[in-house]
């Protein structure tokens, strides 16, 4: 068996172990008209994101199929950050507090970083209970557009076994592109 084979081997045995379960996040309907997004922060080194919907997909709902960017631009790789606060304690055990926490947590990362939310260019959303998720549907909207506005970057939602903080209940990683 080769290295690569071996190691698609591992990494099959570790996704049906952990039962992880990918579900595209639905949070809102998305405007169309606005699948090219100019960032100009400062007025220096003009980026753009743009969302890359194709038809055959149907449209998207909260989230965007793709997103291109020039390479002009820093990539910032989030790590997954959890709902817990500067003391490193989870904020509650309620899922829409942490669902927000965990996302203000990103955002302070991308912000340290001199980045914005329109920014970002991707979120990996981890949650422990789909249904809770689903359940939650229109407070996650609402904390989502709180911190992300009407930016939506391609993004996917997991269902986990469990994350390695015990009370965690969502964690979120994500990818920006910054100016240069």
């Amino acid at each position: 068996m080769s290295r690569n084979q071996s190691s698609q081997l591992r990494n099959h045995a570790w996704t049906k172990q952990t039962g992880l379960v990918a579900l595209h996040l639905s949070l809102l309907t998305t405007s169309e008209s606005n699948n090219l997004l100019s960032l100009e922060p400062g007025g220096e080194n003009p980026m753009t994101l743009k969302l890359i919907n194709p038809a055959s997909l149907g449209e998207p709902k909260g989230f965007s199929n793709g997103v291109l960017t020039e390479s002009s631009g820093k990539l910032l790789f989030v790590a997954g950050q959890i709902g817990w606060d500067a003391r490193q304690i989870i904020v509650s055990e309620d899922f829409i507090e942490q669902f927000n926490q965990a996302l203000a947590n990103v955002l302070a990362v991308v912000i340290e970083a001199g980045g914005s939310a329109d920014q970002i260019a991707r979120l990996v959303i981890y949650v422990t209970d789909k249904e809770e998720y689903r359940l939650n549907l229109k407070a996650v909207g609402e904390s989502y557009r709180r911190h992300m506005g009407r930016h939506f970057p391609a993004m996917v939602l997991v269902e986990v076994k469990s994350l390695l903080e015990d009370r965690a209940k969502v964690e979120i990683e994500g990818v920006a592109v910054l100016s240069s």
